[in-house]
């Protein structure tokens, strides 16, 4: 922790009268062996499938960074992250190696001639795929790199001239050039920081109001401003395969810039002053631009002003062109949508935005394509006469897909599918995509039929399928679907017909694979990678998907994972770590499915709380939390009762089926799972201890808005007060860890929500400890963070939850 913060530590503890403890720092300490090793086992790698499944691309990640990589130099500046060294983002953590595996033989080639210690990002194919582009990161910056996939050899293009802080940084050009974002070769030297300020910095408001959500990193002085201009200053350059560079257009700060499908024009949105200390760089004014292929400017499309003042709500948006996109299905067309209800969702309108294309040579005027009733949620491109417009309302948790005729826009739009977006078990799925001439995705139909995969939501939990869904009739036909004991999905469709794919097929016990899947000529599938099980010693761990209700009748499930050897009934009941995340819901019914599948691979993340299974504990994971609220209530009107009526019945379940001890049940959660616990233990006896990692705890700190509550605190002061466990914090009488990374990056969850919650906590004589990981973000990464956070965690589970019963009542 730095000195400021500990003096800003103390001082508000003298001010609140309360004794502050002396900060302590400690060494990084490991958990057990057992649990170590689970986190140190080898990592799976991530595949890439080429435009016709004939090979794939395995791409070997590096494992956790060290703390020393972590505490690197660091910018963070508009909402950005950066490393001034190779201005490129911070944190990034790329592919070390690539190897290409073909799908039916099994032949696996290694990429030669790769970097030594690769850092590997931003891969993209040509469009011929005979090319494969990548970024490597460096200790002094980004190059470019390429392999020849006829050779599979790779070959560095540029020095480390890139400039990834922010958007993207390359693209693929028809005639297999690449365009990528280079620092400014006349930027100069970083800006010096002034020995002394030149002067106050001010804000000021005219009256209009910006409400504006929490967020971290923000620009706060004019050597900020300073950092930032120079960090974005970049300059479109044009590389040839031979290593050649060309200067294309002017230089600037590039937010982002996307080459038309035919290669003939760039479409550049370049930021523009006054920047902002309420926002971050995604909301800063910016002109989108239109230019040749050369650089030379053809129109300025659009001059977009800073986006401070936006109406509340999670429908809210903003005035203007946004969404400013090619048409993936011709050469050279823009599209884009403007709401016409002035942004504001709370206005009752039938034609709330409007779609706008405007084709090359952009002398004429835009061109009305389609209206939406809700807000734009995009547009999947087929064919001139075939496209499906979607729309979404998050205050009704509704989507409609509609299929328009771009050809004619007259033609009324057609409703296909119309729907909640929570409800799973009547989800048709989303459409697969193939690629076109361009290297566009267009949707993979055949006529009038759609190709879709779907989770496959039902009361005995997710079974993926396939199907194709007639955009005429809105019939589904579903052409395969997940079996027990697996659960399999459709990952890519290798012919027109919808008989002949790739799948992942994972169950508890077996680690996801691909397989070659032909359902017409009835041969059995065909196991394409072999990735071996990466956690040996938990094979043989109990897992269960259980289902129960809340006193009101609400349906409930969770998974259950104990361990091997375990018999219910039979053996003692275990303590217990039960690990959640709320979520709320508009429809009771829809909060009651059955989500996940408990055919799923146990697989272990940094914040798993299946570590524990090795500890001799019940983990009771995926705990729904549902808070519901229908018609014209909030969830969040009814947020403590639910959350306690939810926490009831999950134990009540677990205790019933002769697996948890009731008086040594933990509970935990991660960010608002974090919330959560605090929450429970502030209204409730229920559990033995607490662990919250990274949540916020008092909400007037987050007062325009948090997670899915759209009220602000002056519209909604009641909710805010009762929701925050800081204003509970004179009711905890359970052990609580909180842990929280010092950098933390995420919207609203500021360190200081720990710090000020352990203040109180510990001012009202709760038990307590607190964390703080250095040089951590909302997620963890070093490894000596994490292998700490996981002994924390040990520590407290023993001594408050296995071990309740021997603590001295005295003490």
């Amino acid at each position: 922790m730095n000195l400021k913060r500990k003096i800003n530590y103390l001082l508000f503890g003298l001010l609140l009268g309360i004794s502050v403890q002396a900060f302590s720092q400690t060494t990084y300490q490991t958990p057990p062996k057992a649990i170590a090793d689970l986190v140190n086992a080898p990592s799976t790698p991530s595949v890439s499938f080429s435009k016709n499944g004939d090979w794939m691309m395995l791409l070997e990640r590096a494992d956790n960074p060290s703390i020393e990589e972590l505490a690197q130099p660091e910018l963070r500046i508009a909402g950005m992250r950066i490393n001034p060294a190779t201005s490129g983002p911070s944190r990034s953590r790329g592919v070390e190696n690539i190897k290409i595996k073909m799908t039916r033989s099994g032949e696996e080639i290694q990429i030669k001639g790769l970097p030594e210690k690769a850092s590997i990002g931003g891969l993209a194919l040509s469009r011929d795929e005979k090319y494969l582009a990548f970024t490597n990161t460096e200790a002094n910056g980004i190059s470019l790199w390429v392999v020849d996939m006829s050779n599979f050899e790779a070959k560095k293009l540029t020095d480390a001239i890139l400039n990834d802080v922010y958007g993207n940084v390359m693209t693929w050009t028809p005639d297999n050039q690449i365009l990528v974002k280079a620092v400014n070769p006349s930027r100069g030297s970083i800006p010096k920081a002034p020995a002394a300020p030149a002067g106050p910095v001010v804000q000021e408001t005219t009256g209009n109001a910006a409400p504006s959500r929490t967020y971290q990193d923000l620009l706060s002085n004019p050597y900020d401003e300073a950092l930032f201009a120079y960090f974005m200053d970049s300059q479109l350059m044009l590389i040839g395969l031979d290593g050649s560079k060309k200067a294309v257009g002017n230089s600037g700060m590039i937010k982002s810039f996307d080459l038309s499908p035919d290669g003939s024009y760039i479409l550049v949105d370049v930021i523009r002053k006054p920047f902002s200390y309420l926002v971050p760089a995604s909301r800063f004014p910016y002109d989108v631009e239109i230019w040749s292929k050369d650089g030379k400017k053809v129109k300025t499309l659009a001059e977009i002003p800073l986006d401070e003042e936006r109406p509340t709500g999670f429908d809210a948006t903003v005035t203007g062109p946004r969404s400013i996109n090619w048409r993936a299905d011709k050469p050279a067309i823009l599209y884009w949508v403007e709401a016409q209800d002035g942004g504001d969702g709370k206005v009752k309108m039938e034609e709330r935005e409007i779609v706008y294309t405007l084709a090359a040579p952009f002398t004429g005027q835009k061109q009305k394509l389609a209206s939406t009733s809700l807000r734009f949620g995009g547009i999947a491109w087929s064919t001139d006469d075939f496209a499906i417009l979607n729309e979404r309302w998050f205050g009704a948790r509704r989507e409609i897909r509609s299929v328009i005729n771009p050809s004619n826009p007259s033609q009324a739009k057609r409703v296909i599918i119309d729907r909640s977006y929570d409800d799973i078990y009547n989800d048709p799925g989303d459409p697969m995509y193939t690629e076109n001439q361009y290297g566009r995705n267009v949707l993979l139909r055949k006529g009038d039929l759609l190709f879709m995969t779907s989770e496959g939501g039902s009361p005995e939990g997710s079974m993926p399928f396939l199907s194709t869904f007639n955009a005429k009739t809105k019939e589904q036909k579903i052409l395969w679907r997940s079996q027990a004991p697996y659960y399999e999905r459709v990952v890519k469709l290798l012919d027109e017909e919808g008989s002949e794919f790739i799948t992942v097929k994972e169950s508890t016990d077996i680690q996801p694979n691909y397989w070659l899947v032909n359902t017409k000529k009835r041969i059995a599938p065909l196991q394409v990678t072999n990735f071996e099980h990466p956690f040996e010693s938990i094979k043989g761990i109990n897992k269960q998907l259980v289902k129960y209700k809340r006193k009101d009748g609400l349906d409930l499930s969770a998974v259950i994972y104990t361990p091997e050897g375990f018999t219910p009934g039979k053996d003692a009941p275990l303590p217990v770590l039960m690990w959640a995340y709320p979520r709320e819901y508009k429809s009771a019914e829809i909060a009651s499915q059955v989500r996940g599948s408990k055919y799923r691979f146990t697989r272990l993340s940094w914040g798993s709380p299946i570590y524990w299974v090795t500890q001799g504990y019940a983990i009771m994971d995926q705990t729904e939390m549902p808070i519901v609220g229908e018609g014209d209530k909030e969830p969040n009107d009814y947020f403590i009762e639910q959350l306690v009526a939810n926490a009831e019945a999950a134990i009540d379940h677990i205790v019933e089926l002769g697996i948890g001890d009731r008086n040594r049940i933990g509970v935990g959660g991660h960010s608002y799972g974090a919330f959560m616990t605090a929450n429970l233990l502030s209204h409730t006896d229920l559990f033995a201890a607490g662990i919250a990692r990274s949540g916020a705890y008092n909400r007037t700190l987050t007062p325009f808005g948090f997670q899915y509550e759209q009220r602000t605190y002056w519209q909604a002061p009641e909710v805010y007060f009762n929701m925050s466990p800081f204003s509970f914090a004179h009711k905890v009488k359970t052990p609580i860890l909180l842990i929280h990374g010092e950098a933390d990056n995420n919207s609203g969850t500021f360190p200081i929500q720990s710090e000020r919650y352990y203040n109180a906590l510990k001012g009202h004589g709760a038990t307590a400890r607190l964390v703080f990981l250095p040089h951590e973000s909302h997620g963890y990464a070093a490894q000596e963070s994490i292998l700490h956070t996981l002994y924390e965690m040990n520590t407290w589970l023993e001594k408050y939850v296995k071990n309740k019963n021997k603590i001295d009542p005295s003490r």
